[in-house]
């Protein structure tokens, strides 16, 4: 039996679905205890593609059982129009579960999500508009709606009506913007709620059950750790917690039940959203590896960011979450490239010139260094990637590569990704059993 945490190490966006998708081949049980519809991992699968976004990856696996559980808010118009475009690609969905405590996602979340970015302009957050933020606002203010809520009328309807009120005065008095009528919500929802009631389950119980019984678990980590509310680059963070810890408490189990933590890291930067970035290429370079890597938010379509990796940034990620394995994808996508020359950031020169590992807090800090490069020269190489079983396979100068994120944050590289398909990958080590 093995417990497996997957999370992202950088902004998001690193490749988790991938990951995910070929763990969950050896998992009797996948999580997804975090976030809500911000989310997207995409998988491919026997030649088709597939976006997921509140549904765990390994919907794709038959037999394998699919918590969505306590932490995530969860959007339900959005996942039956997911569920009905998985089923329309003959996905099986009869094991999906999800928890009866998930926060619920109503209309006002959305339209406050979208007023306050559109209020602060230049400033604004870079949010997916998808209402996750003032969705976590309620549940920490106690006043929010929970699926268990949305299933029994009696106890929806006066909660959804003294919300509707406070919101509709937020929303006129602050915004100048139109409100919501009871009416207009309730009657959605609760057919959403009746559409749903057959899959929502005690799912805290499912995975403990699960864990007791010697079965192997995958908690599915969404967004990544920069983007943590307590441990990313805030104000430019989500609501939630990507970090390891985040995924422990959105499904209910404890932390001494986990026996690997698997941080996965992009080969090189990207996010999407506002803030500092040490390592952004605004260049010929960075727009390469955007068109190679098809760096498209999977949930908004926005162009992603890039940047060379940044070590640094990696390092932070895995002491806050105890990373016991690295997972490395898009290999191929900078051998696609034709780059002589990689670059990598080793440390952050700070404006009194002294050189640290640390990764600063605050945006201030972070926007004032600079990185400290290595640089890995005579890299490019055209050999196909996709046919290597082992890292001694792979070109010189990939190795190189793997070494360096190594030797720089003391986590053995686990697992690489050489291609998009589930096979394309090499394993240096097994993350379910011995």
């Amino acid at each position: 039996m093995s417990v497996v945490v997957v999370m992202g190490a950088q902004w998001g966006d690193e490749g988790k679905g991938k990951f995910v998708d070929l763990l969950a081949a050896q998992a009797e049980v996948v999580v997804r205890a975090t976030g809500g519809a911000n989310a997207g991992h995409t998988v491919w699968a026997n030649g088709q593609q597939y976006k997921l976004h509140q549904i765990p990856s390994g919907i794709l696996y038959p037999g394998t059982l699919c918590l969505i559980g306590h932490g995530v808010v969860l959007d339900p118009a959005k996942l039956l129009q997911e569920m009905e475009y998985l089923r329309g690609k003959g996905v099986d969905l009869s094991n999906l579960r999800i928890s009866a405590g998930a926060h619920v996602v109503f209309p006002y979340h959305i339209r406050l999500d979208e007023a306050e970015e559109d209020r602060k302009g230049a400033n604004k957050i870079g949010t997916t508009r998808r209402g996750i933020g003032p969705a976590y606002m309620d549940k920490f203010a106690r006043v929010g709606i929970r699926l268990i809520d949305l299933l029994d009328k009696d106890e929806f309807l006066p909660k959804l009506a003294a919300q509707v009120e406070a919101k509709n005065q937020l929303l006129d008095r602050v915004y100048g913007m139109p409100g919501f009528t009871v009416e207009e919500i309730a009657g959605p929802y609760l057919e959403y709620a009746e559409q749903l009631r057959p899959f929502v389950a005690n799912t805290v119980e499912l995975v403990n059950d699960a864990i007791d019984t010697g079965k192997n678990v995958l908690f599915e980590g969404a967004q990544g750790h920069l983007l943590d509310i307590d441990f990313g680059t805030y104000p430019y963070v989500t609501a939630s917690h990507p970090i390891a810890a985040g995924a422990i408490i959105g499904a209910g189990v404890g932390p001494t039940r986990i026996n690997k933590v698997v941080g996965v890291v992009k080969a090189y930067t990207s996010r999407v959203g506002e803030g500092p970035f040490p390592t952004e290429l605004m260049d010929a370079t960075g727009e390469v590896i955007r068109e190679k890597g098809h760096e498209y938010g999977t949930t908004t379509g926005r162009p992603r960011r890039i940047g060379w990796l940044d070590l640094v940034m990696v390092r932070f990620a895995c002491r806050v979450s105890g990373i016991t394995d690295l997972a490395v994808p898009h290999l191929d996508t900078l051998a696609k490239t034709g780059l002589k020359t990689l670059k990598v950031c080793v440390g952050y020169r700070l404006p009194d010139g002294t050189v640290t590992k640390e990764f600063p807090v605050g945006l201030k800090a972070l926007a004032q260094v600079t990185p400290v490069y290595e640089e890995l020269e005579n890299w490019a190489w055209s050999e196909s990637l996709s046919k290597a079983q082992k890292l001694e396979e792979l070109p010189e100068g990939a190795q190189r590569y793997v070494k360096l994120i190594e030797d720089y944050t003391g986590v053995p590289v686990s697992i690489l990704g050489i291609g998009s398909e589930r096979t394309e990958a090499i394993y240096r080590d097994t993350m379910f059993g011995a």
